[in-house]
């Protein structure tokens, strides 16, 4: 494990020298860094890090992505996800994965009251609906384990929520 400092990222190269498969599952809120750093943090981060990990030898990435991420989206959010999912995908990586999930429902060190209202709200639809809405963080983590896994079907997959529910149950 290596920590890096995300503000000068490239001093950290080595970090990502030698591996195979790179996972990216960074990212932070707006109400926690503001409009600029979530920016700065969801995608330009994410792709620095993609590109580093690319040259110093990566074949597959990972990225957790979120549902309807759009680069035309008018929400901040669902752009610049769609964003960067185009930005890691033009690093040119061998195989490139992005997971699509919907509401991530997960235990948090810091509060954060509305989620956790809606995350109780959608563990109760999901008893209904499983894959519809939302999906447990560890069923992302299983999945995106498992495209590792599996033979490609592509240089570039795009898995939606209702996929990573099936690979999740591996």
């Amino acid at each position: 494990q290596a920590v890096v400092d995300f503000e000068r990222l490239n001093e950290h190269a080595a970090a990502f020298q030698g591996h195979d498969v790179g996972f990216c599952c960074l990212g932070t809120t707006r109400a926690k860094a503001g409009a600029d750093g979530f920016v700065r943090v969801d995608r330009d981060y994410v792709a620095q890090a993609a590109e580093l990990a690319r040259a110093g030898g990566c074949k597959h990435f990972v990225l957790q992505s979120s549902r309807g991420a759009d680069p035309g989206s008018r929400f901040l959010y669902l752009r610049v996800k769609g964003e960067v999912e185009n930005l890691v995908q033009a690093v040119g990586f061998d195989r490139c994965t992005i997971l699509r999930p919907a509401v991530l429902l997960c235990k948090r060190q810091e509060s954060r009251p509305l989620e956790w209202v809606v995350q109780k709200f959608l563990g109760v639809l999901a008893r209904v609906f499983p894959t519809a809405y939302s999906v447990p963080v560890e069923t992302v983590a299983r999945a995106m384990v498992a495209t590792v896994l599996q033979p490609g079907k592509g240089r570039v997959e795009v898995l939606e929520n209702g996929t990573i529910h099936e690979l999740g149950k591996a």
